[in-house]
């Protein structure tokens, strides 16, 4: 699956659990086509008590975001909730990606640049 989301992007969660909530993109795994956005899927994970380097005692349960389905999130775009598309508007505020090339002179050559662009408003991203 292409995937035109990228670490560092604002997604908003479309289903699931954590539906209509939105947060920035942590890691990818391509491969498993799982994404981990921050604050959200968030999970306790308990660690076993034991001594740090500087002596101090460790362990107890922590909150950490597990991997969701990179299906599930959605580019956050909260211009996109207000963009009419036919007669409803959006309830959540996602767009999908797209690519649109353009062709630019750099160093007196010629060169295909890739720019994502959100395709419920059509601005660059």
């Amino acid at each position: 699956m292409a995937a035109k989301l990228k670490v560092g992007d604002e997604v908003v969660v479309i289903s699931g659990r954590d539906k209509g909530q939105h947060g920035r993109i942590l890691s990818i795994d391509r491969k498993r086509e799982r994404v981990v956005v921050e604050g959200v899927m968030m999970m306790k994970h308990h660690n076993k008590a034991g001594r740090s380097q500087q002596g101090g005692p460790t362990g107890g349960i922590e909150s950490k975001e597990a991997a969701i389905h990179i299906s599930n999130v959605m580019y956050y775009e909260p211009a996109a909730a207000k963009a009419k598309l036919g007669n409803t508007t959006k309830k959540i505020p996602g767009t999908r990606v797209g690519i649109r090339e353009e062709v630019v002179d750099r160093d007196g050559k010629e060169k295909t640049v890739r720019v994502r662009v959100s395709k419920a408003t059509g601005k660059d991203l």
